[in-house]
């Protein structure tokens, strides 16, 4: 390297490394972030930069005010790639940046109103925050778990209760916002996973053993919040698999009861008749072919009126996935 044109210092462990001048500070203008990127040119600056091949991965735009920049890599399949870049406080009001790469990037308290951020990567991005209002974000994708939501679990894991209820905390309200903001763009289907996570979220700040967080837990393994109408079939398929096979029947002055020295051909005639009935009592259709004995009884009890409640929940639940 010339020592009379250093180029920047900016170096990642992946390998990526920046070429541009360095300023005194041994870094370059857009990854020094001790520069304020807002000055009148600076936006026709990036999006030039930008547009020359610059690297703007872990670029700095801390407090920058880059309002409608246009980071579009047009006729291109992929986006430009903003992965680390720093963008807390940015005012990226009505900027375009469709398809762009923002994975463990920062836009905490970013201002992203108006702005086009169609098909985005927001993988283990810091969004805490970030105002969405009127923000285009159709296919945006944030991972199976935001960065929040990660920290949190990690730890939970070590023990760290009031680190980790701080961040469940900050997990709840980024996908509240996300919610909310899919719910203004008529994003239902997106807005009601926001909303299935935001409440897991709320449930993981309520005491471990609590009644409160067990119920909640219930629910979502019941039927996702309300989002998920096939946990609602698989919870009655599971009922109606498991009810009556070891407490036995009567048909007639026939018992039907699971024994090992019945044969494999009678067991299987047996479960059969089991399934049979316990889809009867599920539906509370009550043929009268089939009675219950002993312990059955009350098993016969507590599944019709699961299965009126479950029924009505399915009901429920599929008819608001279908709207959405």
């Amino acid at each position: 390297m010339n020592s009379d044109n250093p180029t920047c210092c900016y170096h990642e462990d992946e390998g990526f490394s920046c070429h541009e001048a360095a300023e005194p500070s041994g870094l370059c203008y857009w990854h020094d972030p001790r520069s304020i990127k807002n000055k009148p040119d600076d936006k026709a600056r990036l999006e030039a930069f930008a547009r020359s091949g610059g690297m703007l991965r872990g670029i700095s735009l801390k407090r920058a005010n880059l309002t409608g920049v246009d980071l579009v890599k047009h006729h291109a399949k992929t986006g430009f790639d903003m992965s680390h870049a720093e963008l807390y406080r940015a005012n990226l009001q009505g900027a375009h940046m469709f398809n762009v790469n923002l994975e463990q990037a920062s836009l905490m308290k970013a201002d992203l109103r108006d702005a086009n951020m169609h098909c985005a990567n927001l993988t283990n991005t810091n969004l805490l925050g970030v105002k969405w209002k009127g923000a285009k974000i159709e296919n945006i994708y944030t991972g199976t778990k935001i960065k929040q939501e990660r920290m949190a679990r990690k730890a939970d894991r070590l023990g760290e209760i009031e680190i980790a209820l701080d961040y469940y905390q900050q997990s709840e309200e980024i996908y509240r916002d996300l919610r909310k903001a899919a719910d203004r763009e008529g994003l239902f289907a997106m807005a009601g996973h926001f909303m299935r996570n935001e409440l897991i979220m709320r449930r993981h700040q309520m005491p471990k053993w609590s009644s409160k967080r067990m119920i909640s837990k219930s629910i979502d393994l019941l039927c996702g919040y309300g989002e998920a109408p096939l946990r609602v079939i698989g919870f009655s398929m599971a009922l109606i698999a498991i009810c009556f096979f070891f407490t036995g029947l009567s048909y007639g002055e026939q018992i039907h009861q699971f024994n090992f020295d019945n044969s494999i051909s009678q067991n299987i005639k047996l479960l059969l008749n089991c399934i049979y009935y316990s889809v009867v009592t599920f539906t509370t259709l009550g043929y009268g072919d089939f009675t219950p004995i002993g312990y059955s009884k009350l098993v016969a009890a507590i599944e019709a009126f699961t299965g009126s409640f479950t029924i009505a929940l399915f009901v429920v639940v599929f008819v608001k996935k279908m709207n959405r």
